[in-house]
């Protein structure tokens, strides 16, 4: 536990321009009697920096419109609209990301994957196919963690680590290694049972639950990533902090 650092009470002499306003803002709380500004925890930094890999509240938007515009307007009025619809919104999608100078890849991805789930649903026949897609690809990235564990080569470490300032040679940190592996089993069983409820709701035709998954579970697996890169990053302090044995002196007989 880290010890509050000692403040001084004592009124300063002089305040510089930083100071005058901290203090007219301290004194305006007191007199409208609202509560000391908080600072934000290391949690809270790390789910709002997981908003903003998603594009903040704009991308999530952005990424969730065509999906929701194609279930709505196949509810409305059947499966024609609901390509109108989804065709509408993806292009838009795709110009607001340019707009916003996002990735050109990332921005012409997230047309590619509107334009293949309705091409699947097109030679279906079924609005429920538009999901298809979606939802067989959990298990594509469950092969993938379950193959890299079985490497000893956990794939959250492969990814995480550069982002976490943690040494190259991971492989060789105890206490990093089993960091990443409890990373890689828990994102696993969370593709594991996205991938259930996703074939259950598939099969039912629950197409407004496979709709708030397609929007809801990539946050999700966000906040699982940040959490990932910050307690990687505390781990990889603190073995950078502690003290390293020197060279041993020679010994004489």
């Amino acid at each position: 536990m880290v010890d509050s650092p000692t403040v001084d009470t004592r009124r300063p002499e002089h305040t510089g321009p930083g100071e005058g306003a901290t203090g007219a803002s301290a004194r305006a709380r007191r007199v409208l009697g609202l509560p000391d500004p908080v600072e934000r925890s290391e949690w809270r930094t790390a789910a709002h920096r997981a908003l903003e890999r998603l594009g903040g509240p704009v991308g999530l938007a952005v990424a969730a419109a065509p999906t929701i515009a194609f279930v709505a307007a196949d509810a409305a009025a059947g499966l024609g609209a609901a390509f109108a619809a989804l065709g509408a919104t993806a292009v838009l999608g795709c110009a607001v990301r340019l707009a916003r100078r996002e990735s050109p890849g990332a921005a012409i991805a997230g047309l590619l994957v509107a334009v293949v789930c309705a091409a699947v649903a097109a030679l279906t026949g079924e609005a429920r196919a538009f999901f298809l897609p979606t939802t067989l690809l959990p298990a594509a990235f469950i092969a993938a963690y379950v193959v890299s564990l079985i490497a000893r080569r956990p794939l959250m470490g492969i990814v995480v680590n550069p982002l976490a300032g943690g040494p190259r040679a991971w492989r060789e940190h105890r206490d990093l290694r089993r960091v990443y592996t409890l990373s890689t089993l828990v994102i696993s069983a969370m593709a594991g049972a996205n991938l259930l409820v996703r074939v259950a709701f598939y099969l039912e035709g629950q197409l407004a639950a496979l709709a708030a998954l397609q929007v809801g579970v990539p946050v999700l697996f966000a906040v699982h990533f940040a959490l990932t890169v910050l307690i990687a990053r505390r781990v990889a302090g603190r073995s950078a902090a502690a003290p390293h044995p020197g060279p041993l002196a020679p010994t004489h007989p």
